[in-house]
C-alpha cells in the first residue's frame, strides 16, 4: 500500500508541475469548438420547397479548417480521438432536375457552367487539396516537417481541353494531377525543389509527457558476502518516472525529469527498508549559433501556409480550366446541334429533288438514270445525316458527364433526356478587343501560375537561409537543476557505519515515507546545478555545403523559370488574339460563302426549270450549299471556343462569367454565372434524337 500511494503522490505532483509550465509554443491559438462544419465534398443541403433555378440549396456549406488542433477543453481525450472525414457525395445538385422540360434537359450555357461548379468532379477532387493543405499547418505548427500538397491541374473531363488540346488529360502527379509547386519534392516544370524545407532541426513546440510505472520482483544470486551480506539478495521495487519536454521557436529546450524509487531488500547492509528515493532535474538548452531565432524555427510554419496560398491558387486555376473545358463543351454541343440541322435541310432538299425526279421520270421528261443519281446523293446526305446524329449524341455524353457527379442510372428521368442548348452562337458586330499590352498585363496581374511562382521563390528564399545557417557549427548553452530526496524505515537501530556499529547513523531529517523524501527536494539538503557548453564542429562539413549550394541554385533556376512563365504567358496571350481574329475573319468569309451558295442554288434552280441546266448542277449546287453551312458552324464554333481561350489566357475566365470563387470552393452556386455576348436559341426546339424518316425505295 506504501508504493501503490508513493506512486499515486509522484503521479499527481508531477501533473501539478507540468500544468503549471508555460506553454509557450508557435503555434496560433485556436478551438475545435468552432470548427463545426462539414467537408468541402460533402452534399449540399436541402434546396427551399419553391423551386428556383438559381439556387439549389437553402444552406451554405462550410468547410473545416484542419489548421487548427482540437482542444482539451472541454473533452480532455479530444486530441486523441480521429477525426471523421466524411465520404464524397456522388449525389447530383437539385438544378439538373429543375432544368428538366417535356423529358428534355433544357441547357443553357450559363447553367452549364453553374452545374460543373457544382457537381463537376475535377473540382470535386482539387477541392479536397485545400483541406490537405490545412493539414500541413497544424503540422508544421507541432515542429514537424510538411509532406507538401499537390497542385497540379485535375482534367479528367473528357472533351473539353483547353489550350488547343481536343480533349481533357491527365497529368504526371496522383489523381490526374502533374507534379506542382507547394511543397511537391520532385519538382515541376523542369526544375529541382529537392532542398525545400532543408536547415537545421526543428524543435518540438508541442510538449510531450512520458513516464514508466513498473513493479518488480528479483533474486539475485551472490558471490560473496560483503556487498548485501546474504547468498541471495531478494529485492522488490516500484519505480514510478515522468519526464515533460518541450521546446520553443527561438531555438530553446527544456526537459524536466521527476524520477522515484521505493525498494525493499533482504540486505543486512541496507540500513533503510524500504528505501524510497525521489530526485528531479530541470534542464534548459539554447541553441547559440546553428538553429537559432525565429527564421530558423518556424520556417516549416511559414512554408506551410504559403502552400495554402499556393493550393488556393492553384484551385483558382482549376476552377478557371475546367470552366473553360465547359465552356468548350457546350459550344462542341451547339457546333453538333447546329450541324445536325444542316444535314437535315440538306437530306430534306434531297429528298425533294429526288421526288421532283421521279415524277419527272414518270411523264417521260426526264431520263431514269436521273433517279438512280439523285437517289446515290440522297443515301450520302443520309449517311452525313446518321454521322451527325451520333456526333450530336456523343456531344451530349459529354456534356452530361461534365455537369454531374454520377451519370444518370436506370429509373432516372435523366437516363434518355437529350441535353439541348438553349444558346446559340453569335458574332458581335463592334467587338473591340484591348490592345495587347493591356492583355498581356491582365494576365501577368491574374494569371494564378504567376503567383504560384512567386509563392514557391519564397519558400526557396526561406530554406535557402536555412540550409545558410546549417553550415555553422552547433554550440548549445545549457544549464540545469535538480535535487534528490531520501527516505525510508531505519529497521537496523545499529547498523555498520564506517569501521564501526552506530546507533541512528542515517543522516539528520530524513523521515520514513514519500513526504519527507518528496520534501527533501526542495530544501535545499541535496541539490544538483550546474551549467555548460556543447560544441558540435564538423570538420569537414561537406554535407552543408551541398546543401547549401544546392538550394542557392535551385532558388536561380526557380527564377529563370518564373521569368519563362512569363515569356510563355505572352505567346499564349498573342496566340489567343490572333486566333480570335483569324476565327473572326474565317466566320466572315463562310457567312459570305454560304450566302454565295445559297443564291447559285437559287440561281441553278431556275435555270434547271428553265430546262438552261442539269440536275448534276442542281445536286451539286445542294452539297456547295450544305458545305457551306456546315463551314459556317464550325466557324462559328471555333470563334466562340478562341473567345474562351483569350479569357482563360488572361485570366478573366472567372470575371468575365460573373462566378464567385468562394461559391466554387464549397460547390454551391447562389448567383447564375452570366456569361457575355451569349444570344439565347429563337426558333423552336425540337427532338434532335428521333429517327429520320428512311430513304424512299427504288423504282422496279
Amino acid at each position: 500500500m506504501h508504493c501503490v500511494r508513493g506512486l499515486l503522490s509522484s503521479v499527481l505532483i508531477f501533473l501539478m508541475i507540468a500544468g503549471q509550465t508555460p506553454a509557450l509554443t508557435a503555434q496560433d491559438s485556436g478551438s475545435a469548438s468552432a470548427a463545426a462544419q462539414s467537408q468541402a465534398a460533402q452534399t449540399p443541403s436541402t434546396p427551399p420547397s419553391a423551386p428556383q433555378p438559381q439556387a439549389t440549396a437553402a444552406k451554405p456549406v462550410r468547410m473545416i479548417d484542419y489548421s487548427k488542433p482540437r482542444s482539451h477543453f472541454p473533452n480532455p481525450i479530444a486530441p486523441y480521438l480521429p477525426h471523421r472525414v466524411p465520404e464524397p457525395s456522388l449525389q447530383n445538385s437539385l438544378r439538373l432536375e429543375q432544368l428538366l422540360q417535356n423529358g428534355k434537359l433544357m441547357l443553357s450555357l450559363d447553367d452549364a457552367i453553374a452545374l460543373a461548379l457544382e457537381n463537376n468532379l475535377d473540382l470535386a477532387i482539387a477541392r479536397y487539396n485545400l483541406s490537405i493543405a490545412d493539414t500541413d499547418i497544424l503540422r508544421a505548427k507541432a515542429g514537424q516537417s510538411t509532406r507538401g500538397v499537390s497542385t497540379g491541374i485535375v482534367q479528367g473531363t473528357p472533351g473539353g481541353g483547353v489550350g488547343g488540346l481536343g480533349t481533357g488529360a491527365s497529368g504526371a502527379g496522383p489523381g490526374g494531377t502533374s507534379g506542382g509547386a507547394g511543397g511537391a519534392g520532385a519538382g515541376a516544370g523542369g526544375i529541382v525543389s529537392s532542398t525545400l524545407g532543408t536547415g537545421p532541426a526543428i524543435e518540438s513546440f508541442d510538449p510531450f509527457v512520458s513516464g514508466t510505472l513498473q513493479l518488480e520482483h528479483a533474486r539475485f544470486p551472490q558471490s560473496n558476502l560483503v556487498t548485501t551480506g546474504v547468498p541471495t539478495l531478494n529485492q522488490n521495487s516500484a519505480v514510478g518516472d515522468f519526464t515533460y519536454s518541450q521546446g520553443w521557436a527561438t531555438g530553446t529546450a527544456m526537459q524536466l525529469g521527476f524520477n522515484n524509487t521505493r525498494q525493499i531488500s533482504n540486505s543486512v547492509f541496507s540500513i533503510l527498508q524500504p528505501t524510497i528515493n525521489s530526485s528531479f532535474r530541470l534542464t534548459m538548452r539554447q541553441h547559440l549559433l546553428q538553429g537559432i531565432g525565429l527564421n530558423n524555427q518556424l520556417r516549416f510554419i511559414r512554408i506551410a501556409k504559403n502552400d495554402k496560398r499556393i493550393s488556393e491558387s492553384a484551385f483558382r486555376q482549376q476552377v478557371q480550366t475546367t470552366v473553360s473545358q465547359i465552356q468548350n463543351i457546350y459550344w462542341d454541343l451547339v457546333n453538333a446541334y447546329e450541324d445536325l440541322k444542316v444535314k437535315e435541310r440538306s437530306l430534306a432538299l434531297a429528298n425533294k429533288t429526288l421526288a421532283d425526279n421521279r415524277k419527272q421520270v414518270e411523264i417521260g421528261t426526264l431520263a431514269p438514270i436521273e433517279i438512280v443519281r439523285a437517289q446515290s446523293e440522297a443515301a450520302v446526305r443520309q449517311q452525313d445525316l446518321i454521322v451527325s446524329q451520333t456526333a450530336l449524341q456523343l456531344q451530349q455524353l459529354l456534356m452530361m458527364n461534365a455537369i454531374t457527379r454520377d451519370l444518370p442510372t436506370k429509373g432516372s428521368p435523366l437516363l434518355n433526356a437529350p441535353v439541348v442548348p438553349t444558346d446559340t452562337m453569335s458574332l458581335p458586330a463592334d467587338e473591340a478587343l484591348p490592345s495587347v499590352d493591356d492583355l498581356l498585363q491582365q494576365a501577368l496581374t491574374n494569371r494564378p501560375e504567376i503567383e504560384q511562382s512567386q509563392l514557391t521563390l519564397m519558400n526557396d528564399n526561406i530554406s535557402r537561409k536555412a540550409a545558410r545557417n546549417s553550415l555553422l557549427p552547433t554550440v548549445d548553452l545549457f544549464g540545469f537543476y535538480g535535487a534528490s530526496g531520501l527516505a525510508g524505515v531505519n529497521f537496523r537501530p545499529f547498523a555498520p557505519c564506517g569501521t564501526t556499529l552506530k546507533s541512528n547513523c542515517i543522516p539528520a531529517g530524513i523521515g520514513s515515507g514519500y513526504p519527507n523524501a518528496f520534501a527533501n527536494l526542495f530544501n535545499s539538503s541535496a541539490p544538483d546545478k550546474g551549467a555548460g557548453v556543447s560544441i558540435t564542429i564538423p570538420i569537414r562539413n561537406r554535407g552543408a555545403q551541398a546543401d547549401h549550394v544546392r538550394s542557392e541554385l535551385e532558388y536561380r533556376q526557380a527564377e529563370l523559370r518564373e521569368q519563362q512563365l512569363k515569356n510563355q504567358i505572352g505567346i499564349e496571350v498573342r496566340n489567343a488574339q490572333f486566333a480570335l481574329q483569324q476565327n473572326k475573319a474565317r466566320v466572315v468569309a463562310a457567312q459570305e460563302g454560304q450566302r454565295l451558295a445559297q443564291e447559285s442554288l437559287d440561281a441553278e434552280q431556275k435555270k434547271y426549270a428553265l430546262g438552261a441546266s442539269t440536275n448534276i448542277l442542281v445536286l451539286q449546287a445542294q452539297r456547295d450549299l450544305a458545305q457551306s453551312e456546315s463551314n459556317t458552324v464550325a466557324a462559328m464554333s471555333a470563334y466562340e471556343k478562341s473567345r474562351v481561350e483569350l479569357d482563360r489566357v488572361t485570366g478573366n475566365t472567372l470575371q468575365h462569367n460573373s462566378i464567385q470563387l468562394s461559391e466554387a470552393e464549397v460547390g454551391v452556386v447562389s448567383a447564375k454565372p452570366v456569361t457575355p455576348n451569349v444570344v439565347p436559341r429563337t426558333e423552336p426546339i425540337t427532338d434532335e434524337t428521333a429517327p429520320q424518316p428512311q430513304l424512299p425505295p427504288p423504282p422496279k
